[in-house]
């Protein structure tokens, strides 16, 4: 007899997955059942948070959905902060936990793990949250959660199994064929008349979004046939080349590209939310769009918020923008503008280097040195100064390669678990060769501390560089601009390269440029995790800024 927990399994290795994230619990024992004998690893984290930023980072390296098996109760709840970052940023992650048996749902019983309604405490970081009633509707709701990710936006998926629902008789179901959807194609009027918009502008730009992360390629032809400069979200990052004379970056919260967008007689925004955490990260307000607006996201409700479109598409970025293309090849397009397209994108990026102050250009050196000795890493940040200054200064060469926590929700302590993560997408996606960066600070790291012996277990050799300000330092900066005397920031911090060790990496601290690029290089050809620590204050002193 093979039972709905084994069932369970066979059907996700038919949707391809690999992985699977999670810690075993005396609730979810019977998953395990089946996961033994499946083609499917077990990663297990330190904490239940740390599966589901370990699935985050996997899903955001990858493009497949991350998958977590969960308990009961505590771990759904040390989940949910993690299903949170996911949700802000559009991340496919699918989540099975357990519950208690159907006849104790919300019972009261003071069970093991019991809550009293596990689907209403993710209601608000789930796409959807469903309850098994029976094994019957397993291969229902999995079609529903890949749909989801296939054809749909992409959010977290919790699916929960009733103790007596695991063990349920599922041998009917083995043969149950996964579903397959593609994903919505544009509107033939839409694309005519976002067309016949871009065709008569003059000064026209792009704002492109996560979202758009798989359109790269069309966009950036759509951008050179429109002469258009391209404002990139920080998940969108890498979709235009970094020296690209069209791309402006990421700095939409700067007054410069204010007033650039300002000048912008049509914009088109793809796959992107418009949110503060994107255009307005000092929370001042005043990002405006005063042209035309064409919005195109997958997500119906997403195209009306935040700025109403002058016309709106629902549709998948990289269809639209493969139509787009193909329209505005067929036509003549009105002359831009002189000083518009690749000279104002220019001008740009020059006015906004000038501005940068020495912490800045410190922080930016060094994220430049990293992507020297690796050109080929992906960079997982955390809430930290250097990723804040990168959001804003550093443009990788390729889409997937730079993403963090630090806009959208902005936990902390999510980069060293996601780069596990994403080391393992990038491997699932054949994306083989390249190192996995995390970059965190000492007050992020100490939240998800023990997943270096996660990442040590996993056989990961992720490079962890840590940055160490002695605490909250960005917090701390923020308070003084404030006016507020800076309380509960300036935190004890243990010797974090001793700490690492003792869990089983390679670490050590550096002080200057020439340490740096040899600890980099070194750290790549090893086998296990390797943590470099940079003293902020050594670094900037070494540069002489």
């Amino acid at each position: 007899m093979a039972t709905c927990g084994e069932v369970l399994v066979k059907l996700l290795e038919a949707y391809g997955v690999e992985h699977v994230f999670g810690i075993p619990g005396v609730h979810t024992i019977e998953l395990y059942r089946g996961l033994a004998g499946s083609s499917i690893r077990h990663i297990t984290p330190r904490h239940e948070q740390g599966a589901g930023f370990m699935a985050d980072g996997y899903a955001r390296s990858s493009g497949k959905p991350g998958v977590c098996f969960i308990i009961t109760g505590p771990g759904m709840t040390n989940i949910a902060t993690a299903m949170g970052q996911a949700y802000a940023d559009s991340i496919p992650m699918l989540v099975i936990s357990s519950v208690q048996s159907r006849s104790q749902l919300g019972g009261g019983r003071g069970k093991l793990h019991e809550l009293p309604n596990q689907g209403a405490l993710v209601a608000g970081v789930a796409a959807f949250s469903h309850t098994l009633m029976s094994a019957a509707e397993l291969p229902g709701v999995l079609a529903r959660a890949f749909a989801l990710f296939q054809a749909a936006r992409p959010r977290p998926v919790h699916i929960e199994i009733p103790l007596d629902v695991l063990v349920e008789n599922a041998d009917a179901l083995l043969n149950s064929p996964p579903m397959t959807l593609a994903r919505p194609g544009p509107s033939v009027a839409a694309i005519e008349q976002m067309s016949e918009r871009l065709m008569h502008a003059r000064r026209p730009l792009i704002l492109a979004g996560g979202g758009a992360i798989d359109a790269a390629p069309a966009l950036t032809l759509l951008a050179e046939r429109l002469g258009a400069p391209v404002a990139l979200t920080i998940n969108a990052k890498g979709m235009l080349p970094t020296a690209h004379p069209l791309l402006i970056g990421s700095v939409q919260s700067l007054a410069a590209t204010r007033a650039l967008v300002a000048e912008a007689d049509v914009v088109l925004a793809i796959g992107t939310e418009l949110a503060e955490t994107d255009y307005d990260v000092f929370f001042g307000g005043g990002f405006e769009i005063p042209g035309a607006l064409l919005r195109i996201d997958i997500d119906s409700d997403q195209t009306v918020r935040n700025y109403l479109p002058t016309l709106a598409l629902v549709a998948d970025a990289r269809l639209a923008a493969e139509a787009l293309l193909a329209a505005l090849s067929q036509r003549s397009l009105a002359p831009r503008e002189t000083a518009w397209g690749a000279a104002r994108a220019q001008r740009l990026r020059l006015d906004v280097d000038a501005q940068w102050d020495a912490p800045t250009r410190a922080q930016t050196h060094f994220i430049h040195c990293v992507f020297d000795v690796l050109p080929d890493a992906v960079c997982v940040g955390d809430s930290t100064q250097p990723v804040y200054t990168g959001n804003f200064t550093f443009n990788p060469a390729q889409p997937r390669r730079w993403f963090n926590s630090a806009t959208g929700y902005g936990t902390l302590g999510y980069a060293l678990p996601a780069a596990v993560g994403a080391w393992l997408g990038r491997r699932a996606a054949g994306k083989a060769g390249g190192p996995v960066v995390c970059l965190i600070g000492d007050g992020g790291l100490q939240f998800t501390l023990a997943e270096l012996a996660s990442a040590v277990e996993a056989r990961t050799p992720i490079i962890v560089l840590l940055w160490n300000n002695q605490g909250y330092g960005e917090i701390k900066k923020y308070m003084l601009n404030r006016g507020i005397e800076p309380v509960g920031v300036d935190i004890y911090t243990p010797d974090l390269v001793g700490v690492a060790r003792a869990l089983g990496c390679a670490a050590e601290s550096v002080a200057d440029e020439a340490q740096l690029r040899t600890a980099l290089a070194t750290a790549a050809g090893r086998q296990g995790p390797s943590v470099i620590e940079i003293d902020q204050h050594q670094w900037q002193q070494s540069l002489g800024l």
